[in-house]
């Protein structure tokens, strides 16, 4: 492990430069998308070769109990933590000087760990190289900086600006309702640069403290890893400014949900040609294909897009969230968009994705089911051509619904991998089950007297 200095990305080296490496922490991401794993002194990072976590933290619900997973076996092993060293970077908000570095989980003969997302992602991305194609993703965070919450019987309020009042809301594109955290935003700009995250703009979204970020485009994995490294360095500069960062999918009651906005498109590996472009510009039968294996899958595949029960008050009509499958070229009220661009870059935008997805599962559940169309050759249906705000039929109103389609889903389960969709599964409906015996103020509120 001596070496491994030289295999890590420029941008840790001159974070480095002239100082003393205190600290690595050594990091996976669970089914929630949470940093787990372990931080170690450096000198004992370079002394080891192998790293370990039980591989239950797969089974890991967002409460802190763990899903039974009925496979015949409870001995809960080991599995073992092999470095990415392309993925290390800095964490600039730390006291020393530490870096991060992201792990993959692999049994002891060196196979993947089947229920871990990052390697769920890399099973897609596989099965699109044994085909020839390179997989673009851009990916677009949306999130609310958040009045401190303390107390989780109390509503979520946005926070204070420097003007004294808190955000408002309404206000998408401004520069004024963006300078109110203007602080905040440049700890995020230096954060990125120390730890060497590309971001292609920042801008005010519509919700009261609402931000949007946007990503260059770029390989899946790397862009996978760019949204779990954001989600936790963004709370972190959050907190120096006695505020949170929420990547709630509806943090706030009567405001705009927070999406993940995919932007897709398949490349040619032998030429980089993109294939959903001819040579004359004009559209291809893949681009069609891609977009109908999202019509057709998609459904079946929410509850890895929309993972906890609070996504489904984002799918709610009259708040800019797409609660269709249809498809549009320019079209912002249809789930498939498809943006103005040059025939190099056309792509498709999938708008249904929540923020509070794990990252690595909601691109692998994106990506998958555009390959399913790309392999069964089906097209979609005809283009909506005019507001698709009124189709609110077409997918999943509850985790429940969405767990029990996911769970029937044969073509996506050979996709993303029979185990993890079991334990996928059952994560979900232990997480469902516990939020259906929590008493909400709605319930007092009206049916404590009245019924």
């Amino acid at each position: 492990m001596s070496n491994w200095h030289d295999q890590i990305p420029q941008t840790a080296r001159d974070y480095l430069e002239g100082r003393r490496l205190d600290e690595v922490e050594c990091i996976i991401a669970d089914m929630a998308g949470v940093a787990r794993g372990k931080a170690m002194p450096a000198f004992k990072f370079d002394d080891s070769s192998k790293y370990y976590l039980p591989t239950s933290i797969f089974s890991q619900t967002i409460t802190g109990g763990w899903a039974e997973i009925r496979d015949g076996t409870d001995l809960e092993p080991d599995m073992i933590m092999r470095p990415d060293f392309t993925t290390a970077t800095a964490a600039p908000w730390t006291a020393d000087w530490t870096l991060q570095i992201i792990h993959d989980a692999e049994n002891a003969d060196g196979t993947p760990i089947p229920t871990a997302p990052r390697n769920v992602l890399k099973r897609v991305l596989d099965l699109y190289h044994a085909k020839g194609w390179q997989p673009v993703v851009a990916p677009e965070m949306e999130f609310f900086f958040v009045g401190r919450n303390i107390d989780p019987n109390m509503p979520i309020i946005p926070p204070m600006g420097r003007t004294g009042r808190r955000a408002a809301a309404r206000q998408a594109y401004s520069m004024s309702a963006v300078d109110e955290y203007g602080k905040v935003i440049d700890d995020i700009y230096d954060f990125a640069e120390a730890m060497g995250l590309e971001i292609d703009g920042i801008l005010q979204e519509g919700g009261a403290g609402q931000v949007e970020i946007n990503l260059a485009h770029g390989d899946p994995l790397v862009l996978a890893d760019q949204v779990f490294y954001f989600k936790r360095m963004i709370r972190e500069a959050a907190l120096r400014h006695d505020m949170f960062a929420t990547f709630m999918a509806k943090p706030i009651e009567g405001e705009p949900g927070s999406a993940m906005h995919m932007h897709h498109s398949v490349l040619d590996m032998a030429t980089g040609a993109n294939l959903f472009s001819t040579e004359a510009g004009a559209s291809t039968d893949a681009f069609l294909h891609f977009i109908g294996g999202l019509q057709r899958h998609l459904p079946s595949a929410v509850a890895l897009i929309a993972p906890y029960v609070n996504s489904y008050r984002r799918y709610v009509p009259d708040f800019s969230a797409p609660i269709n499958l249809e498809w549009g070229h320019d079209n912002r009220t249809t789930g498939l968009r498809v943006p103005i661009s040059t025939p190099n870059a056309r792509r498709v935008e999938n708008r249904l994705a929540g923020m509070d997805c794990n990252p690595y599962l909601g691109i692998a559940a994106s990506l998958a089911c555009g390959y399913l169309g790309l392999t069964e050759q089906e097209g979609p249906r005809d283009e909506c051509r005019t507001s698709a705000y009124m189709d609110e039929d077409e997918l999943p109103r509850t985790l429940g619904d969405a767990v029990t389609l996911f769970e029937d889903a044969t073509a996506l389960h050979e996709i993303l991998g029979a185990d993890f969709c079991q334990t996928y599964a059952a994560v979900k409906r232990d997480e469902y089950h516990e939020f259906l015996q929590v008493i909400s103020p709605w319930e007092r509120e009206h049916l404590l007297l009245n019924v």
